[in-house]
Protein backbone atom coordinates (compact mmCIF):
# COMPACT_ATOMS: atom_id res chain seq x y z
CA UNK A 1 0.00 0.00 0.00
CA UNK A 2 1.27 3.45 -0.91
CA UNK A 3 2.43 5.73 1.91
CA UNK A 4 -0.03 8.36 0.68
CA UNK A 5 -3.11 6.39 -0.39
CA UNK A 6 -6.22 8.01 -1.76
CA UNK A 7 -9.28 6.74 0.08
CA UNK A 8 -12.96 7.00 -0.79
CA UNK A 9 -15.51 6.56 1.99
CA UNK A 10 -19.14 5.84 1.12
CA UNK A 11 -20.74 7.80 3.92
CA UNK A 12 -23.97 7.30 5.85
CA UNK A 13 -27.10 9.37 5.28
CA UNK A 14 -27.92 10.47 8.84
CA UNK A 15 -26.31 13.40 10.70
CA UNK A 16 -25.47 11.37 13.80
CA UNK A 17 -23.98 8.51 11.79
CA UNK A 18 -21.85 10.95 9.80
CA UNK A 19 -20.50 12.43 13.04
CA UNK A 20 -19.68 8.94 14.34
CA UNK A 21 -17.98 8.10 11.04
CA UNK A 22 -15.18 10.41 12.14
CA UNK A 23 -14.06 7.56 14.40
CA UNK A 24 -13.09 5.72 11.22
CA UNK A 25 -11.54 8.78 9.58
CA UNK A 26 -9.25 9.46 12.54
CA UNK A 27 -8.20 5.80 12.71
CA UNK A 28 -7.31 5.84 9.00
CA UNK A 29 -5.28 9.01 9.46
CA UNK A 30 -3.39 7.36 12.30
CA UNK A 31 -2.42 4.51 10.00
CA UNK A 32 -1.88 6.62 6.88
CA UNK A 33 -0.93 10.15 8.01
CA UNK A 34 -0.50 11.37 4.42
CA UNK A 35 -3.69 9.80 3.08
CA UNK A 36 -6.17 11.87 1.10
CA UNK A 37 -9.66 10.91 2.30
CA UNK A 38 -12.77 11.87 0.34
CA UNK A 39 -16.34 11.19 1.44
CA UNK A 40 -19.19 10.38 -0.94
CA UNK A 41 -22.29 11.65 0.84
CA UNK A 42 -25.55 13.61 0.33
CA UNK A 43 -25.13 17.33 -0.32
CA UNK A 44 -26.47 18.23 3.14
CA UNK A 45 -23.37 16.62 4.71
CA UNK A 46 -20.89 19.09 3.17
CA UNK A 47 -20.96 21.61 6.07
CA UNK A 48 -20.47 18.77 8.56
CA UNK A 49 -17.66 17.07 6.64
CA UNK A 50 -15.85 20.42 6.31
CA UNK A 51 -15.57 20.48 10.11
CA UNK A 52 -13.57 17.22 10.05
CA UNK A 53 -9.86 17.94 9.52
CA UNK A 54 -9.22 14.38 8.31
CA UNK A 55 -11.28 14.87 5.14
CA UNK A 56 -9.93 16.38 1.91
CA UNK A 57 -13.29 16.87 0.21
CA UNK A 58 -16.89 15.76 0.06
CA UNK A 59 -18.34 14.40 -3.19
CA UNK A 60 -22.08 14.89 -3.56
CA UNK A 61 -23.93 11.60 -3.75
CA UNK A 62 -26.12 11.82 -6.88
CA UNK A 63 -29.11 9.73 -5.76
CA UNK A 64 -32.03 9.97 -3.38
CA UNK A 65 -32.08 7.68 -0.33
CA UNK A 66 -33.33 4.20 -1.18
CA UNK A 67 -33.01 4.59 -4.94
CA UNK A 68 -31.21 1.77 -6.77
CA UNK A 69 -30.61 3.54 -10.10
CA UNK A 70 -28.16 0.85 -11.19
CA UNK A 71 -27.12 2.61 -14.40
CA UNK A 72 -26.44 5.90 -12.64
CA UNK A 73 -24.31 4.14 -10.04
CA UNK A 74 -22.36 2.38 -12.77
CA UNK A 75 -21.82 5.62 -14.68
CA UNK A 76 -20.79 7.49 -11.54
CA UNK A 77 -18.41 4.71 -10.54
CA UNK A 78 -16.75 4.76 -13.95
CA UNK A 79 -16.12 8.49 -13.55
CA UNK A 80 -14.10 7.72 -10.42
CA UNK A 81 -11.86 5.10 -12.00
CA UNK A 82 -8.14 5.55 -11.37
CA UNK A 83 -8.64 8.04 -8.55
CA UNK A 84 -8.62 5.85 -5.42
CA UNK A 85 -6.52 3.10 -3.87
CA UNK A 86 -9.01 2.10 -1.17
CA UNK A 87 -12.72 2.40 -0.42
CA UNK A 88 -14.64 1.97 2.82
CA UNK A 89 -18.37 1.32 2.55
CA UNK A 90 -20.22 2.37 5.71
CA UNK A 91 -23.89 1.72 4.80
CA UNK A 92 -24.91 -1.92 4.93
CA UNK A 93 -26.92 -2.13 1.72
CA UNK A 94 -25.88 -4.05 -1.38
CA UNK A 95 -26.35 -1.04 -3.63
CA UNK A 96 -24.07 1.15 -1.52
CA UNK A 97 -21.10 -1.01 -2.56
CA UNK A 98 -21.76 -0.64 -6.29
CA UNK A 99 -19.96 2.66 -6.94
CA UNK A 100 -16.58 1.50 -5.53
CA UNK A 101 -17.01 -1.74 -7.47
CA UNK A 102 -17.67 0.06 -10.76
CA UNK A 103 -14.83 2.47 -9.96
CA UNK A 104 -12.54 -0.60 -9.83
CA UNK A 105 -10.99 0.56 -6.58
CA UNK A 106 -8.45 -2.19 -5.69
CA UNK A 107 -9.32 -2.48 -1.98
CA UNK A 108 -12.99 -2.25 -1.04
CA UNK A 109 -13.65 -2.70 2.67
CA UNK A 110 -16.92 -3.13 4.55
CA UNK A 111 -19.12 -5.45 6.57
CA UNK A 112 -20.94 -8.27 4.77
CA UNK A 113 -24.48 -7.12 5.62
CA UNK A 114 -26.54 -7.73 2.43
CA UNK A 115 -24.42 -10.54 0.91
CA UNK A 116 -21.82 -8.29 -0.71
CA UNK A 117 -19.41 -10.99 -1.77
CA UNK A 118 -17.59 -9.85 -4.90
CA UNK A 119 -18.55 -6.22 -4.45
CA UNK A 120 -16.17 -5.97 -1.50
CA UNK A 121 -12.63 -7.31 -1.54
CA UNK A 122 -12.25 -7.29 2.25
CA UNK A 123 -15.16 -8.22 4.49
CA UNK A 124 -14.72 -7.20 8.12
CA UNK A 125 -16.65 -9.34 10.62
CA UNK A 126 -19.38 -7.53 12.54
CA UNK A 127 -20.02 -9.22 15.90
CA UNK A 128 -23.60 -9.07 17.14
CA UNK A 129 -22.47 -7.08 20.19
CA UNK A 130 -21.19 -4.29 17.92
CA UNK A 131 -23.94 -4.29 15.28
CA UNK A 132 -25.92 -1.41 16.80
CA UNK A 133 -22.89 0.35 18.32
CA UNK A 134 -22.40 2.55 15.31
CA UNK A 135 -19.20 4.39 16.28
CA UNK A 136 -17.44 1.17 17.24
CA UNK A 137 -18.67 -0.59 14.09
CA UNK A 138 -17.27 2.16 11.88
CA UNK A 139 -13.99 2.22 13.78
CA UNK A 140 -13.59 -1.55 13.42
CA UNK A 141 -13.40 -1.19 9.63
CA UNK A 142 -9.99 0.49 10.00
CA UNK A 143 -8.58 -2.59 11.73
CA UNK A 144 -5.97 -0.48 13.45
CA UNK A 145 -5.37 2.78 15.25
CA UNK A 146 -6.74 4.01 18.56
CA UNK A 147 -10.43 4.79 19.00
CA UNK A 148 -10.98 8.53 19.22
CA UNK A 149 -14.28 10.27 19.85
CA UNK A 150 -15.49 12.63 17.09
CA UNK A 151 -14.27 16.22 17.35
CA UNK A 152 -15.67 18.87 15.02
CA UNK A 153 -13.95 22.20 14.49
CA UNK A 154 -15.75 25.42 15.36
CA UNK A 155 -15.74 28.70 13.43
CA UNK A 156 -15.26 31.30 16.18
CA UNK A 157 -16.11 34.22 13.92
CA UNK A 158 -19.35 32.71 12.74
CA UNK A 159 -20.19 31.74 16.31
CA UNK A 160 -19.75 35.30 17.59
CA UNK A 161 -21.91 36.72 14.81
CA UNK A 162 -24.67 34.19 15.47
CA UNK A 163 -24.66 34.78 19.22
CA UNK A 164 -25.14 38.49 18.63
CA UNK A 165 -27.80 37.92 15.97
CA UNK A 166 -29.96 35.74 18.22
CA UNK A 167 -29.32 37.56 21.49
CA UNK A 168 -27.40 34.73 23.13
CA UNK A 169 -24.23 34.75 25.22
CA UNK A 170 -21.67 31.95 25.36
CA UNK A 171 -22.03 29.72 28.42
CA UNK A 172 -25.25 31.57 29.35
CA UNK A 173 -27.77 29.43 27.52
CA UNK A 174 -28.97 25.85 27.31
CA UNK A 175 -29.41 24.18 23.93
CA UNK A 176 -32.47 21.94 23.59
CA UNK A 177 -32.76 19.56 20.63
CA UNK A 178 -36.29 18.10 20.83
CA UNK A 179 -36.47 16.59 17.33
CA UNK A 180 -35.53 13.16 16.00
CA UNK A 181 -35.60 12.39 12.29
CA UNK A 182 -35.90 8.65 12.99
CA UNK A 183 -39.43 8.95 14.37
CA UNK A 184 -41.68 9.87 17.32
CA UNK A 185 -40.51 6.91 19.45
CA UNK A 186 -37.30 8.86 20.01
CA UNK A 187 -38.94 12.13 20.99
CA UNK A 188 -39.50 13.16 24.59
CA UNK A 189 -42.89 15.00 24.61
CA UNK A 190 -43.06 18.72 23.85
CA UNK A 191 -44.74 19.35 27.22
CA UNK A 192 -41.78 17.79 28.98
CA UNK A 193 -39.26 19.85 27.04
CA UNK A 194 -41.28 22.96 27.82
CA UNK A 195 -41.19 22.11 31.53
CA UNK A 196 -37.43 21.69 31.30
CA UNK A 197 -37.10 25.00 29.46
CA UNK A 198 -39.06 26.82 32.15
CA UNK A 199 -36.84 25.29 34.85
CA UNK A 200 -33.68 26.37 33.03
CA UNK A 201 -34.96 29.92 32.51
CA UNK A 202 -35.88 30.09 36.20
CA UNK A 203 -32.18 29.51 36.90
CA UNK A 204 -31.31 32.62 34.89
CA UNK A 205 -30.25 30.79 31.74
CA UNK A 206 -31.62 31.42 28.27
CA UNK A 207 -32.97 28.49 26.28
CA UNK A 208 -32.42 27.97 22.56
CA UNK A 209 -34.36 25.36 20.60
CA UNK A 210 -32.50 23.72 17.71
CA UNK A 211 -33.67 21.59 14.82
CA UNK A 212 -34.31 21.49 11.11
CA UNK A 213 -37.38 22.94 9.43
CA UNK A 214 -38.94 19.49 9.91
CA UNK A 215 -38.79 20.08 13.67
CA UNK A 216 -40.44 23.50 13.53
CA UNK A 217 -43.86 22.24 14.65
CA UNK A 218 -42.34 20.60 17.72
CA UNK A 219 -40.15 23.56 18.66
CA UNK A 220 -43.09 25.89 18.05
CA UNK A 221 -45.16 23.95 20.59
CA UNK A 222 -42.36 24.15 23.12
CA UNK A 223 -41.80 27.86 22.57
CA UNK A 224 -45.52 28.51 23.06
CA UNK A 225 -45.48 26.61 26.36
CA UNK A 226 -42.23 28.19 27.52
CA UNK A 227 -42.35 31.91 26.67
CA UNK A 228 -38.87 33.35 26.34
CA UNK A 229 -37.33 30.33 24.67
CA UNK A 230 -35.55 31.21 21.42
CA UNK A 231 -36.86 29.02 18.61
CA UNK A 232 -34.14 28.48 15.99
CA UNK A 233 -35.57 25.45 14.19
CA UNK A 234 -35.20 25.94 10.46
CA UNK A 235 -33.50 29.32 10.98
CA UNK A 236 -29.91 28.12 11.01
CA UNK A 237 -27.72 26.18 8.62
CA UNK A 238 -26.10 22.97 9.85
CA UNK A 239 -22.76 24.75 10.26
CA UNK A 240 -24.51 27.48 12.27
CA UNK A 241 -26.03 24.90 14.58
CA UNK A 242 -22.58 23.39 15.12
CA UNK A 243 -21.11 26.76 16.11
CA UNK A 244 -24.00 27.81 18.32
CA UNK A 245 -24.34 24.50 20.15
CA UNK A 246 -20.63 24.62 20.92
CA UNK A 247 -21.27 27.84 22.87
CA UNK A 248 -24.04 26.37 25.06
CA UNK A 249 -23.48 25.69 28.74
CA UNK A 250 -25.34 22.37 28.43
CA UNK A 251 -27.25 20.61 25.66
CA UNK A 252 -30.29 18.39 26.22
CA UNK A 253 -31.30 16.16 23.36
CA UNK A 254 -33.12 13.07 22.23
CA UNK A 255 -31.02 10.34 20.63
CA UNK A 256 -30.49 12.36 17.45
CA UNK A 257 -27.92 13.76 15.08
CA UNK A 258 -27.62 17.04 16.97
CA UNK A 259 -26.90 15.09 20.16
CA UNK A 260 -23.78 13.72 18.48
CA UNK A 261 -22.93 17.19 17.15
CA UNK A 262 -23.10 18.60 20.69
CA UNK A 263 -20.80 15.85 21.98
CA UNK A 264 -18.36 16.40 19.11
CA UNK A 265 -17.96 20.13 19.88
CA UNK A 266 -17.32 19.46 23.57
CA UNK A 267 -20.63 20.64 25.02
CA UNK A 268 -21.84 18.66 28.07
CA UNK A 269 -24.85 16.61 26.98
CA UNK A 270 -27.95 15.23 28.65
CA UNK A 271 -29.19 12.48 26.34
CA UNK A 272 -32.79 11.28 26.63
CA UNK A 273 -33.53 7.78 25.34
CA UNK A 274 -36.80 6.03 24.54
CA UNK A 275 -36.97 3.39 21.80
CA UNK A 276 -33.19 3.14 21.52
CA UNK A 277 -30.49 2.19 23.99
CA UNK A 278 -27.79 4.43 25.48
CA UNK A 279 -25.50 1.41 25.37
CA UNK A 280 -25.47 1.53 21.57
CA UNK A 281 -25.26 5.18 20.58
CA UNK A 282 -24.27 7.27 23.59
CA UNK A 283 -22.97 10.80 23.13
CA UNK A 284 -19.19 10.46 22.92
CA UNK A 285 -18.65 13.48 25.14
CA UNK A 286 -16.25 14.07 28.01
CA UNK A 287 -19.21 15.10 30.16
CA UNK A 288 -22.62 13.49 29.64
CA UNK A 289 -25.67 12.24 31.48
CA UNK A 290 -27.82 9.43 30.07
CA UNK A 291 -31.50 9.44 31.05
CA UNK A 292 -33.37 6.26 30.25
CA UNK A 293 -36.14 4.40 32.07
CA UNK A 294 -35.11 1.00 30.74
CA UNK A 295 -38.65 -0.40 30.67
CA UNK A 296 -39.21 -4.05 29.83
CA UNK A 297 -40.48 -3.05 26.38
CA UNK A 298 -37.44 -0.98 25.48
CA UNK A 299 -35.31 -0.69 23.51
CA UNK A 300 -37.63 -1.70 20.68
CA UNK A 301 -35.74 0.25 17.99
CA UNK A 302 -39.05 1.15 16.33
CA UNK A 303 -39.98 4.52 14.81
CA UNK A 304 -43.46 4.38 16.36
CA UNK A 305 -44.27 2.72 19.69
CA UNK A 306 -45.55 -0.78 18.77
CA UNK A 307 -47.63 -0.86 21.98
CA UNK A 308 -49.20 2.52 21.37
CA UNK A 309 -48.41 4.07 24.76
CA UNK A 310 -44.83 5.44 24.46
CA UNK A 311 -44.38 5.00 28.20
CA UNK A 312 -40.59 4.92 27.81
CA UNK A 313 -40.75 8.68 27.19
CA UNK A 314 -44.14 9.88 28.44
CA UNK A 315 -43.47 8.62 31.97
CA UNK A 316 -39.97 10.08 32.06
CA UNK A 317 -40.36 12.97 34.48
CA UNK A 318 -39.04 16.45 33.90
CA UNK A 319 -37.36 16.37 37.30
CA UNK A 320 -35.09 13.50 36.23
CA UNK A 321 -33.79 15.46 33.28
CA UNK A 322 -33.48 18.68 35.29
CA UNK A 323 -31.38 16.83 37.88
CA UNK A 324 -29.11 15.49 35.14
CA UNK A 325 -28.73 18.96 33.64
CA UNK A 326 -27.99 20.44 37.06
CA UNK A 327 -25.10 18.01 37.54
CA UNK A 328 -23.58 19.13 34.27
CA UNK A 329 -24.20 22.82 35.01
CA UNK A 330 -21.97 22.45 38.09
CA UNK A 331 -18.98 21.54 35.91
CA UNK A 332 -16.56 24.50 35.81
CA UNK A 333 -16.22 26.19 32.42
CA UNK A 334 -13.12 25.23 30.44
CA UNK A 335 -10.27 27.66 30.80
Amino acid sequence: MAESPTILVIGPRWVGDMVMAQCLFSALKQQYPNAAIDVLAPAWAAPLVKRMPEIRQQIDFPLKPGALEFRIRRRFGRLLRGRYDMAYVLPGSWKSALIPFFARIPRRVGNLREMRYGLLTEIVPLPAAVKRRTAQAYFSLARGGTFQAPRLTVDAGNQAALLERFGLKAEKFVALMPGAEFGPAKRWPSESYAGLAREMMAKGLKVALFGSKNDADVTGEIAALAPGAVDLAGKTRLEDAIDLISAAKVAVSNDSGLMHVAAAVGTPVVAVYGSTSPKNTPPLAEHSELVWLGLSCSPCHQKICPLGHLNCLKTLEVGQVVAAADRLLEIPAAA
